[in-house]
């Protein structure tokens, strides 16, 4: 019933956030009279803050269409390799008549990104995906909202998730380089361990940003609230079905709308703060700030629904029977035993001010993951990083990604050698952090 309220709710918004544009525009076209009279700067940033409060979100889009390559712009094509109800991989296939891009190219390594399906859309990796391509070509899982997938679809399981992964490092081949961000480095780590077990190649490297592999340690609000209401209670409370009007009517969701609301309910003070502020840069006339607000809140806005029994099986798996790291969790019948990766390569990386994934979650994969070799596992801590930090923005820009960047190179080929550093870690006999940066 809740999900039928609040779609009744949007819909006789909806006009009124159209009204509040117009009139925003109204007070502020230089050809309107009504921009000639007193406060109507004011009168269009209220009326713009208003139309932005009340309107729905759409999922952006990448919009990635050229990338910078060994110092030549080169076009950008999205392009989908493998369409499945729940989710599509994409490619970001690269193009340049440039002979020495074009050389650069074509033997650069293969980076797979498995976005989070916890309620944003994976555009929220752009930063991410952007960076990648200047080195590597790039794959990402764009996950889709499960109220556009019908009921005749089936239900989707964490279980399932495993297997898309699976599936998408069998497609890129065993020269593929995994990249996870948050939420799935727990389902990478099993369909990577499963391949393992099952003597299947594996990938050349795993890099886990900002992950819950040990949600224990140093727990966080987010993690608090999983562990500390029982299974029950996420069915009954946040688990609803999807109204009859969208293409997944009746299936079983976790909302994105309530996923929002819990978003914002971390900071509200920073949201509020943000959109005074906002309010202020368009009284101003500051045109900059205020894009830079509208881009984030575009992004952050839009959410999508988590099918239900993936939702409640990642509440079960990962943050209350802590089956990973008990050794318990098994994915259809067979037993996830990370100790038996032995020929990929691992780096962790962790936000020091993360205030999702505590310090030392991320960090546990190397404990579990004891079949590879000490001199090839790494552990990187982001200074001054929060979550997102880690995967965007400018800390991840000049902090996070050349140390991806060189770790990928570093072990791109089945006959790669440790570089002196990393010789240097192996003597130790322990992963090792790597060179800690600060930020301002």
């Amino acid at each position: 019933m809740l999900y039928q309220l609040y779609e009744t709710q949007r819909s006789l918004v909806a006009p009124f956030a159209e009204f509040a544009s117009a009139a925003s525009k109204l007070y502020s076209h230089p050809l309107s009279p009504f921009a000639q009279m007193p406060m109507s700067q004011r009168w269009s940033a209220s009326f713009d803050l208003l139309h932005r409060l009340a309107k729905e979100y759409e999922k952006p889009a990448f919009g990635i269409t050229t990338v910078r390559v060994n110092e030549v712009d080169v076009a950008v094509q999205e392009q989908v390799a493998i369409e499945k109800p729940f989710c599509r991989l994409l490619r970001f296939k690269r193009f340049t008549d440039n002979p020495r891009a074009l050389s650069d190219m074509k033997t650069q390594p293969t980076v797979l990104v498995v976005a989070p399906l916890s309620g944003h859309h994976s555009t929220l990796l752009r930063d991410t995906v952007k960076s990648l391509l200047q080195h590597h070509k790039v794959y990402i899982t764009d996950w889709t909202d499960a109220r556009m997938v019908p009921t005749e679809a089936g239900p989707f399981h964490l279980d399932d998730y495993v297997r898309y992964v699976q599936e998408f490092i069998r497609h890129i081949g065993p020269s593929a380089h995994v990249i996870s961000v948050c939420q799935p480095t727990v389902p990478v780590l099993a369909a990577v361990s499963l391949m393992a077990s099952a003597g299947e190649a594996t990938p050349r490297t795993m890099t886990m940003m900002g992950g819950p592999i040990d949600a224990r340690r140093s727990p966080t609000a987010v993690n608090n609230l999983a562990m500390n209401k029982s299974h029950a209670w996420f069915e009954t409370n946040v688990i609803y079905r999807v109204p009859p009007n969208f293409p997944g009517a009746g299936r079983p969701v976790y909302p994105g709308f309530l996923q929002h609301t819990g978003f914002v309910a971390m900071n509200p003070d920073r949201h509020l703060t943000s959109h005074y502020d906002y309010f202020l840069d368009l009284v101003r006339g500051d045109g900059d700030s205020a894009d830079g607000h509208r881009q984030f809140y575009d992004e952050y806005n839009a959410v999508l629904d988590m099918p239900a029994e993936y939702y409640l099986d990642t509440i079960k798996t990962v943050f209350q029977d802590f089956a990973l790291v008990n050794g318990t969790w098994k994915v259809g019948g067979e037993s996830v035993r990370p100790q038996d990766i032995t020929k990929t390569a691992l780096l962790t990386i962790e936000g020091e001010l993360d205030d999702i994934s505590g310090a030392g979650q991320t960090r546990a994969a190397h404990e579990l993951c004891s079949g590879i070799p000490k001199s090839r596992q790494f552990h990187y801590d982001a200074i001054g990083a929060g979550h997102y930090g880690i995967f965007s923005g400018r800390r991840w820009r000049e902090m996070v990604h050349p140390e991806v960047q060189r770790f990928i190179a570093r072990h791109d080929g089945p006959d790669a050698t440790p570089a002196p550093q990393v010789r240097k870690a192996k003597a130790k006999a322990r992963p090792q952090p790597a060179r800690r940066q600060s930020g301002g």
